[in-house]
């Protein structure tokens, strides 16, 4: 009963705190755990004049359907490699970005650099695919033209299946390198600087400064992230790749949230698309409890 009692007692000493995240409480439940109630149209044959509980009941139809489809391997595959490229390249650039940002000591320039480093970021998945395409344009692209220049032979790189994916990833990371290295330039600001300061007495390089104090000095924030970032392995945005799609390169640019769109939103096979992407959100839950158990049991950080 005290124990109890303690516990209303901290959370009226702290009641503007919980004030202050009511709204996003309110954001969540609205319009993320509400919507849950609609999972179930992945199990029934959804009809809207019929609503959820009028359609009928199929059970795993739908699922074994998407399994059991032409297309099921492809879409896995290519959802999982293009995610695992963008993983193991993305994912160490802005870090690596933040780290030699924090060795500039004239603090106007690196303000300047990060500036524009950021600015990609806001552009329109529009705005980039438009940038793209008259870049790589096969007759008037500046890639090509530079080709043509040094003699090589002019090529049409977004209908090129196997250059998709190189495409896609690096357009992504020249996109949000900037933005993505906020949250380890904000950890490093945090890491003590007495630590550069001995580190420079005892004669360390710049290079042994960034792997002995700056790295272990963000590695938890490191970790949370990765954690996070497997735990969303199976997500990527459709609208980036719907644009940049075409019957050439379908091969490797179709994925699951494209298979979702033609299949749920132009088919009007809204439950065969709900099944779609239960068992899309059900592999990254998956995916987010192994990669934290065997964070945890690699090191002390970890979400739970």
């Amino acid at each position: 009963m005290s124990g109890l009692l303690d516990f209303f007692k901290n959370r009226k000493r702290t009641w503007q705190l919980y004030l202050l995240i009511t709204p996003v409480l309110i954001y969540y439940i609205i319009f993320h755990y509400a919507p849950m109630y609609g999972i179930q149209i992945a199990f029934r044959d959804f009809m809207p004049s019929r609503g959820f509980v009028g359609s009928e009941w199929v059970g795993l139809k739908h699922f074994q359907r998407f399994f059991s489809s032409y297309y099921f391997k492809r879409i896995l595959l290519n959802t999982i490699m293009i995610n695992l490229y963008s993983l193991l390249v993305g994912f160490p650039v802005p870090i690596l970005f933040a780290l030699l940002l924090n060795e500039i000591e004239h603090k106007i320039y690196e303000k300047l650099v990060q500036n524009v480093t950021y600015i990609p970021h806001f552009l329109s998945a529009v705005v980039v695919v438009s940038i793209l395409q008259l870049m790589l344009n096969p007759n008037m692209g500046v890639v090509n033209m530079a080709l043509e220049a040094v003699g090589l032979s002019k090529k049409d790189f977004l209908t090129d299946a196997p250059l998709f994916k190189h495409i896609y990833v690096w357009s992504g990371i020249w996109q949000n390198m900037g933005w993505n290295s906020i949250i380890y330039i904000a950890a490093l600001s945090g890491v003590n600087p007495s630590l550069y300061e001995a580190a420079t007495i005892d004669g360390a390089s710049r290079l042994q400064k960034m792997r002995y104090i700056s790295i272990p000095g963000i590695m938890p924030t490191i970790v949370i992230l990765f954690i996070l970032r497997c735990g969303a392995i199976m997500n990527i945005g459709f609208e980036k790749i719907l644009l940049m799609q075409n019957d050439l390169n379908m091969e490797s640019s179709d994925v699951i949230s494209t298979f979702v769109y033609r299949s749920g939103i132009l088919g009007a096979d809204y439950s065969f698309s709900a099944a779609v992407g239960l068992f899309n959100s059900v592999c990254n839950f998956i995916l987010l409890i192994i990669t934290n158990s065997i964070v945890r049991r690699l090191g002390e950080v970890s979400l739970w």
